[in-house]
């Protein structure tokens, strides 16, 4: 009796696991709604910053920085993380994968970057202008309230157009992803 068992085969590296047909299409909703959203509350809050900046009323303007804040700290951090995980699972779980075509990658680099400079910047900057007006004093800088909503709604914009052209082709990784199945469709009609 042979008491030593063989070790167990490691799984073979295959491809990696994709999203079925309904969890692709859920989650490209939500990402579309997400982003969406975002948009729209970037432009919303580019309405209230010019509001802010230009209208001489006192009232006007905390009303307006008011509502910046009110978007600000309950609306757009959810719709923020809400695009950032929604479009990781769709470039995770889908052929079009994170770092296998450099519009993807563009995405994702740039929803990074402008949900860290909402954290970091675009709300501390709306914070400050609250508290300025709200003590009577006048809006301290307009930048604070204009500087954000025009640096974000660019950004989107762009996600957006990069989003339905899907340009530049594959990335080096992808490129070099696609060499074996480019190949194995070469040997495979040259047997024919």
């Amino acid at each position: 009796m042979n008491t030593q068992q063989k070790p167990k085969a490691k799984p073979s590296p295959g491809p990696a696991p994709r999203l079925g047909r309904p969890a692709r299409r859920a989650a490209l909703v939500v990402h579309v709604i997400a982003s969406a959203g975002w948009l729209g509350l970037s432009l919303g809050l580019l309405a209230l910053g010019i509001t802010a900046a230009t209208d001489g009323s006192p009232a006007t303007v905390e009303a307006s920085v008011r509502a910046m804040k009110l978007f600000a700290d309950w609306l757009l951090l959810p719709a923020a993380f809400l695009t950032l995980l929604s479009g990781l699972l769709l470039s995770l779980g889908t052929v079009w994968g994170l770092a296998r075509y450099r519009w993807v990658y563009t995405k994702f680099w740039l929803t990074l970057a402008t949900t860290t400079a909402t954290v970091f910047a675009l709300r501390p900057g709306v914070n400050s202008a609250v508290t300025a007006v709200a003590a009577g004093g006048p809006l301290p800088d307009a930048g604070d309230v204009l500087f954000g909503p025009v640096v974000s709604l660019s950004a989107y914009v762009f996600m957006t157009v990069i989003s339905v052209l899907k340009p530049w082709g594959p990335t080096r990784r992808g490129r070099r992803l696609r060499a074996p199945a480019r190949r194995a469709l070469q040997d495979a009609s040259a047997r024919r």
